[in-house]
């Protein structure tokens, strides 16, 4: 049994820090405030990525099909390998084609003391003959958590209450309410699509780390098992913050799609959840594989 724990927070203020997405490192920081020193230790976090809370159709590749009214708001039950990536991927294709697709997976930028931040609910106006003069869409944050030890898991809801992340928490921002969680065991999770498939993709979900400042951390190359052009792979350069101390790490970035040249997919599906590389514990280096003949 390998298990995870998906976590669904609603933003309730507005968010400073990273744009694209918060840190697996931010996350374990927040939780480090709830937990006992043992049980903190033995928690690995992946990053949290903005979910707008809009309606939505289920990708192709999903176990479930047909619309969902608000889709974005909570986790949909995951049955195979392809559902838990639903919310992971800051596109979100999973938006309903008749709506502003982009206008609705935008944040808005509100500048506070002269930093900007991302809003916790974007406001848009409609036009003069609909019902309603304007439509609001809320934002939210997915993640989920895994740990070195069984009896960590899971962890309860007044723990994952009123989490804030991000820059100004004393200010009250990054304020987050817990929305909904779930544990999922990635062993009892339907892998057929992957099993019956011949060619496969590699998308980064997450950035892979190549070398890191922070001590006692091993650089390394590209895997072996990405088939593609080192050259070709575009890098970003990130950070993390422990104490005081920054340290910046060298990466790829996420986003990309490599091919898969290994010949052990499904077990490369499980261990790209529970992330590859240096820091796969503050949520770099996530990974999912996709067969060659899947459109979402």
């Amino acid at each position: 049994m390998t298990l995870i724990q998906q976590v669904h927070w609603e933003l309730d203020m507005d968010y400073l820090g990273h744009p694209y997405y918060v840190s697996g490192n931010a996350i374990r920081h927040a939780l480090a405030q709830q937990l006992s020193q043992d049980r903190h230790q033995q928690l690995h976090a992946s990053h949290g990525i903005f979910v707008p809370g809009q309606f939505g159709t289920f990708p192709t590749a999903h176990s479930q099909n047909g619309f969902r009214p608000y889709l974005g708001t909570g986790l949909p039950e995951v049955e195979a390998y392809a559902d838990l990536f639903v919310h992971r991927r800051p596109t979100h294709r999973w938006l309903l084609d008749s709506r502003p697709r982009d206008a609705l997976n935008t944040h808005d930028i509100r500048v506070h003391s002269g930093q900007p931040g991302f809003a916790h609910e974007t406001i848009m106006g409609r036009p003069d003959d609909a019902r309603k003069q304007q439509q609001t869409t809320k934002w939210y944050l997915n993640a989920y958590l895994h740990a070195d030890r069984d009896d960590v898991l899971p962890l309860e809801q007044e723990v994952l209450d009123g989490l804030q992340f991000g820059g100004k928490r004393n200010y009250g921002y990054g304020t987050t309410r817990f929305k909904e969680t779930q544990l999922v065991d990635l062993d009892a999770l339907d892998y057929s699509r992957v099993r019956e498939s011949e060619r496969f993709r590699l998308e980064l979900v997450t950035p892979f780390v190549l070398e890191s400042e922070y001590p006692n951390t091993v650089d390394v190359d590209v895997p072996w098992w990405w088939s593609v052009e080192r050259d070709a792979l575009r890098e970003r350069t990130e950070q993390i913050v422990e104490q005081r101390d920054t340290y910046a790490l060298r990466t790829i970035d996420h986003g990309q799609v490599v091919a898969y040249a290994g010949d052990r997919p499904v077990e490369t599906a499980k261990k790209g959840v529970l992330r590859v590389g240096s820091h796969s514990k503050y949520g770099f280096g996530e990974l999912r594989v996709v067969p060659a003949d899947t459109s979402n």
